[in-house]
């Protein structure tokens, strides 16, 4: 069984900004995370990008400043390419099930992280899920591939 762990967890106010690291997020089936700008029915409910993406962005760019929801994502995960997950595998993150839904994204012109950073790894190396079972997701929760 392929397993992980969650660095951090991230939320922000708006769409389309870096989110900030908290302590905890609340997860709402089939809604996503409380109080994030990004909650809400869809298949876009809780995005996921492995640290191991973003530390190779630091070596490409030698920007040491791109830290956790630098690249809004809401998990930064580490142990599982993420990318390479297939629509419809589901995750036991914590308590809570999320199932992927998106792999990658369009950037859309104006976006935040684009101008700060110059490029992103979310169209490519970013996954999308949404809350199957709700819950609470902790820094240091265990992400099991289940299927």
């Amino acid at each position: 069984m392929k397993k992980g762990i969650v660095r951090a967890v991230n939320i922000s106010k708006e769409k389309g900004e870096v989110k900030t690291p908290v302590d905890e997020i609340k997860l709402i089936e089939d809604y996503g995370i409380e109080g994030d700008a990004h909650a809400g029915p869809g298949k876009r409910q809780v995005s996921l990008l492995a640290q191991e993406s973003v530390d190779e962005m630091k070596q490409k760019t030698g920007i040491e400043g791109l830290t956790e929801g630098i690249f809004a994502e809401n998990l930064t995960t580490e142990g599982l390419e993420l990318y390479t997950l297939e629509i419809g595998t589901r995750l036991k993150v914590g308590e809570t099930i999320l199932e992927v839904t998106q792999i990658g994204k369009e950037c859309h012109s104006g976006c935040a992280i684009m101008k700060q950073v110059g490029q992103c790894i979310m169209p490519k190396q970013g996954i999308f899920t949404r809350v199957v079972t709700g819950g609470i997701i902790r820094p240091g929760d265990t992400i099991e591939v289940l299927n």
